[in-house]
């Protein structure tokens, strides 16, 4: 926990990083012109180099080495709130130069940390001003020349630039962990096939898109035969590897469009849209026979087959529940038959075989 909160705080302190550089570099020349006139001791034109062309790598670097990196990034977030507000103050809070600092860095607050980093960058920037003063003294310089608003204009352009295209990079990162976290939802973890609960919302698609196009499509059941004798015998661990090599040989078997999901327990489901019956039943022939064919070096005597129903997705079904039933007795029927086999209903819901056990 404490690991992965510290990688959070390390990838906020990188987002910082370039803003920073962009906005405290481009910020220098306009507190540059502004406090030229001034005539301020040579300390203060020390510090403004030092915080224009040095902090930002100097902040970098303390918020790599902490070690809790997002709360030392907050704090130098503070820092140019407060120095954004002694440079304010500073250049005797000459309009324009000051309202660009101000705003950018009240900017960087709100979309750094939302309304609380918002309120402290705030009440910086007035600890920031009360700082100035109390070294030189309450000014006033309502003039802005035409020099100092040419110093303004980059600060004004290109940091809102750099910004935004830091947000629209996190947006982008965001929407890409949104897809991440949504197909893990929607995936069973053993097997990397849909789950339950997803591949069910699919057949409800799949069956509506089959009846309004009239176009055929096919389900098919498939069960590990006697999959708990090979769990009580071989242990789980072999167990769950018999799973992974079923949905291993089901997505190299399936086409693109065929939807395959973990049932539950030792079955799987598969939806074949566009497909015959007759087309169906050899792929799950296919299917069926590599499975059977699988041989594990280290378990010679282990053999693994499967039970096959399928049922064709006829027009006289009110749901998708009719059509997956009648799939689940043409499973059945293999089952109660000797199993090692695939099976479906004909158009009156018969039950045929079609292929039989070695």
């Amino acid at each position: 926990m404490t690991e992965n909160l510290r990688g959070k705080g390390l990838s906020f302190v990188r987002r910082i990083y370039l803003p920073r550089i962009i906005g405290l570099g481009i910020g220098l020349f306009s507190v540059y012109a502004a406090i030229t006139p001034l005539g301020l001791p040579q300390w203060v034109w020390g510090l403004l180099f030092f915080n224009g062309l040095a902090w930002p790598h100097l902040a970098y670097q303390l918020g790599l080495r902490s070690k809790v990196p997002y709360q030392t990034e907050r704090r130098n977030l503070l820092i140019d709130s407060l120095m954004g507000g002694f440079w304010t103050a500073t250049m005797q809070f000459n309009p324009l130069p000051s309202v660009t600092i101000l705003s950018m860095m009240t900017m960087n607050n709100v979309a750094a940390g939302g309304q609380r980093l918002l309120l402290k960058g705030a009440i910086a920037q007035v600890a920031g001003m009360l700082l100035s003063v109390a070294i030189f003294g309450p000014g006033l310089q309502l003039v802005t020349t035409p020099s100092q608003v040419y110093a303004c204009l980059p600060m004004l352009t290109l940091y809102p630039l750099a910004l935004g295209w830091v947000c629209y990079r996190l947006a982008i990162k965001l929407s890409e962990h949104k897809r991440t976290l949504s197909a893990l939802s929607r995936t069973d973890s053993l097997t990397g096939l849909l789950n339950h609960g997803s591949w069910k919302d699919l057949l409800q698609l799949k069956f509506h898109a089959s009846q309004q196009q009239q176009c055929e499509s096919v389900i098919a059941i498939i069960d590990i035969d006697h999959f708990k004798r090979i769990n009580d015998t071989y242990g789980h661990v072999v167990g769950d590897c018999v799973l992974r090599q079923l949905s291993s040989e089901l997505k190299r078997t399936l086409r693109e469009d065929d939807l395959a999901g973990r049932y539950g327990g030792d079955e799987f489901c598969v939806i074949l849209p566009n497909t015959s019956l007759e087309q169906a039943h050899g792929v799950m022939e296919r299917l069926r026979q590599q499975v059977s064919d699988f041989r594990n070096e280290q378990l010679p005597q282990l053999r693994i087959s499967l039970s096959i129903g399928l049922a064709s997705c006829r027009r006289d079904f009110e749901d998708p529940v009719a059509w997956l039933n009648e799939a689940d007795q043409a499973l059945y029927a293999a089952k109660n038959s000797g199993r090692n086999k695939v099976n479906f209903a004909d158009a009156d819901g018969n039950s045929l075989r079609l292929a039989y056990p070695d």
